[in-house]
């Protein structure tokens, strides 16, 4: 049984693009300019270790820092009436 030839495209029967190229280009740099906004912005450092701070920490502290100081308010808290 014999293979039947390859058949080679015909460049001359090529389909025109439905879009011109100019356009496509515009639509690709706007599509670029609107991902450059929804891109998600990088934390801030956390001001005592230099780490990449909470999301919901409003005092620019990282995790560690945060649960740090939250346990020293509480250590404080429970000294100040023996003090007294």
């Amino acid at each position: 049984m014999k293979k039947k030839p390859a058949q080679t495209p015909n460049v001359a029967n090529k389909p025109e693009p439905l879009i011109d190229d100019a356009l496509t280009r515009e639509v690709l740099e706007q599509a670029r300019l609107v991902l450059d906004d929804v891109k998600p912005k990088r934390a801030a450092k956390c001001v005592v270790c230099g780490n990449e701070s909470a999301p919901n920490s409003a005092e620019e502290l990282c995790w560690v820092c945060r649960r740090l100081k939250i346990s020293a308010w509480r250590d404080s808290d429970q000294q100040l009436p023996l003090q007294e």
